[in-house]
């Protein structure tokens, strides 16, 4: 039950009851509302009212019938009084502002809805109308006792009033006005450079489609960031004294780890590389410059030394799980062709993507690389000098093809392949950045190509971001127009990732990536990239395509869906458990694997299969000499293939265990449908020599 207005009765004008809660207005001098008549003669022009009224000037108020009137300074009164008196005004009203919200205008009608007690009959509730003079207008479907009523022009009060008196009766339960407040359907920063930055929102033009951008607006209207929200950046250098890092809080457990201190400012000309990137993701909203996709978040600025030993890549991500990142974004990679992790450093990867936050892993993203190359795979090279790379080579991104990581393409402005961006079955998704320039080939290998290049700058508009201030950094001044690669798109995604997370925290890294995969946008390219010719801009079976995984980032959807999952857990209130005993043979280093099934029916009226699921739990005893070798996958009935476990059992020789929701963020996939159907589970063996056999699995479905 809503609590009994506290408002006294010199209050109740300025009160406005909401919802249960009781905002405080603030009245404008200078303005007032009106509604004509009826019967007001359609002559009467604007120009007239004003005439009559002796006002300044007025306008409709769009989508409902009322005329918004302004006067002198504090001349609204006066105003009110002749409107009143005026033969063809039904209605007049101040007009006011929310005290916390300033610039949020309230207008007000002449409906009152009131929601009347249990035990007041209708007769009751007409007598108390007609003492206050209103008429009834309708009830509130669906709400017993609630009715609409008009105020009258015999009332003696206008509805906010009427309101709070009708709230100190004990036989009223709620009452509220029916107020006007202009509707703001996206938020819009007030950074004078953010519309420059089209990568965020944008209504397109000859260079730019108007679905480019990543729809980060709407996300706004839900969260812009939380300063709990901390975003790694780590990179070369940041200019902290720029304008767009600054704010209460905005700065987290800062460190350069190239001179072993906790200011990571740059030092060379060069190092302007880690300032571009961190403004993309988390750059202030201060009415200045521009702002990030997350501006709310905090920024963990991570100068790294430059070089990708063991101990480099430990200090960086252990830093980061340490000391609170949630996100972690990383627009380098390798100066190699081919580049495998060490063992140190997928550990050190798989530290923070799994124990950061808590347990819930800190969210790892990675550019992709801007060489056109596959993340892992095969090109026939032609056209190096000196034929430092020749016929069928090996390409391969270490940081990329890690598991735990979210690897980000490049989209252009015109929603096509960014022409330089490295592309494979490891991409991730995809983030809007600018397209190639001429000689914007293979940069990290350090070697020279003379193949196939681009000679002339090809369509598609540069990333608008910060940059070093004065004359430092890629452009004179503090921002730059020209920034881009996939090292840009990385930085979009982290961002994203970043909202994510202010509105639903609880979510693992794992759930993170789901949720940016599945929201993602399909852009499609069917055209050839302009230097190998290949075709890979559409999407396979699953869902995934090799130039922009599983599709461009959709920050709105993206925090949709995360909001969703905080009310989706439903614990259940039955468990129906399965078991498959035959043992089955693993067969050794071969593809297609060991299967076993479970089907899944009905009870004896076929009907608890069909009920949606709300977990699921799945227990498997396996015996191998190198459980290392051995991938596990889990089929359901609906949806694609379930990895449960990678290859990282090393030598043991005994699996006994459970994979649940906690342990396995992706069977959330399969929530919310039927169970009914055959459910597999299997085996492969990766590697020759060692061999092995599944003893048993168990299926527990939670209804």
């Amino acid at each position: 039950m809503p609590p009994a207005s506290g408002v006294l009765a010199e209050q109740e004008g300025m009160i406005l009851q909401r919802g249960g809660e009781e905002l405080r207005l603030q009245k404008l001098g200078d303005r007032f509302t009106f509604r004509p008549t009826a019967d007001a003669p359609a002559e009467i022009t604007l120009e007239d009212w004003v005439q009559q009224l002796d006002v300044e000037s007025l306008r409709p108020v769009p989508g409902v019938d009322l005329i918004e009137v302004k006067t002198a300074a504090g001349q609204a009164d006066a105003g009110i009084d002749r409107a009143r008196a005026h033969r063809y005004v039904a209605f007049a009203s101040h007009v006011y502002q929310l005290a916390q919200n300033p610039q949020t205008r309230v207008y007000l009608t002449d409906e009152l809805t009131v929601q009347f007690a249990n035990s007041v009959t209708t007769e009751a509730m007409g007598a108390i109308a007609l003492e206050l003079g209103l008429k009834p207008a309708q009830p509130v479907v669906g709400i017993p006792q609630t009715y609409v009523f008009e105020v009258t022009p015999q009332a003696r009060a206008n509805p906010i009033k009427l309101a709070n008196q009708l709230m100190r009766r004990p036989d009223v339960l709620l009452a509220e006005p029916n107020i006007v407040i202009r509707a703001q359907q996206l938020y819009r920063p007030q950074e004078p450079e953010y519309p420059r930055q089209w990568y965020l929102q944008t209504q397109g033009s000859s260079q730019i489609a108007p679905t480019a951008h990543i729809s980060v607006e709407p996300a706004w209207d839900v969260t812009r960031g939380s300063r709990a929200v901390v975003v790694a950046v780590t990179d070369d250098g940041f200019d902290l004294n720029h304008p767009d890092f600054q704010g209460p809080g905005k700065i987290v457990q800062p460190r350069d780890f190239k001179l072993q201190t906790n200011l990571p400012l740059p030092e060379a000309s060069h190092e302007n590389h880690g300032t571009a990137c961190a403004g993309v993701a988390i750059a202030e909203e201060n009415q200045f410059g521009i702002v990030g996709v997350a501006p709310g978040c905090s920024l963990m600025p991570l100068r790294t030394t430059g070089f990708l030993d063991d101990q480099a890549i430990e200090s960086l991500f252990d830093w980061a799980l340490q000391k609170g990142a949630a996100v972690v974004s990383c627009s380098w990679g390798a100066s190699a062709a081919y580049f495998p992790l060490s063992l140190r450093q997928r550990a050190a990867i798989n530290r923070a993507a799994t124990q950061g936050r808590g347990g819930k892993g800190c969210v790892v993203v990675f550019a992709a690389g801007n060489a056109n190359r596959p993340t892992s795979g095969i090109v026939n090279e032609q056209g190096w000098v000196n034929n430092v790379l020749r016929g069928n080579t090996q390409w391969l991104n270490g940081f990329a093809v890690h598991p735990d990581v979210i690897a980000v393409a490049a989209s252009t402005s015109l929603d096509k392949k960014a022409a330089y961006s490295n592309w494979g079955d490891a991409i991730s998704v995809t983030a809007p950045s600018n397209n190639a320039p001429p000689g914007m080939w293979l940069p990290q290998t350090g070697y020279t190509y003379t193949g196939p290049q681009i000679r002339a700058a090809l369509p598609g508009v540069g990333v608008f971001t910060t940059d070093r201030l004065g004359a430092a950094g890629y452009d004179p001044g503090s921002f730059t127009n020209t920034f881009g690669g996939t090292s840009s798109a990385c930085p979009v995604v982290a961002g994203v990732a970043a909202l994510v997370l202010s509105v639903n925290p609880d979510l693992t890294a794992r759930e993170v990536k789901q949720i940016l995969q599945e929201t993602a946008d399909k852009i499609v390219d069917p055209d050839p990239d302009p230097q190998l010719g290949l075709r890979f801009g559409t999407y396979d079976a699953s869902g995934h395509s090799k130039w922009f995984g599983y599709g461009k980032v959709n920050a709105a959807r993206a925090v949709e869906a995360a909001r969703r999952r905080l009310s989706a857990a439903i614990a259940p209130s039955e468990w129906q458990s399965l078991s498959n005993t035959t043992p089955v043979a693993i067969p050794d280093d071969t593809p297609r694997g060991a299967t076993s099934i479970l089907q899944v029916q009905g009870d004896s009226r076929g009907e608890r299969a069909d009920r949606p699921l709300r977990d699921l739990r799945i227990t498997v005893d396996v015996e191998h000499s190198y459980l290392g070798d051995l991938e596990i996958m889990l089929l359901p009935p609906q949806g694609d293939p379930i990895l449960l476990q990678s290859r990282t059992l090393g030598r043991r020789t005994r699996l006994q265990t459970t994979y649940t929701l906690q342990t396995t963020p992706l069977l959330r996939t399969v929530l919310n449908r039927s169970a009914r159907g055959v459910w597999q589970l299997r085996l492969v063996d990766c590697a020759p020599q060692h061999v092995g056999r599944l003893l048993s699995w168990q299926l527990n479905l939670g209804f």
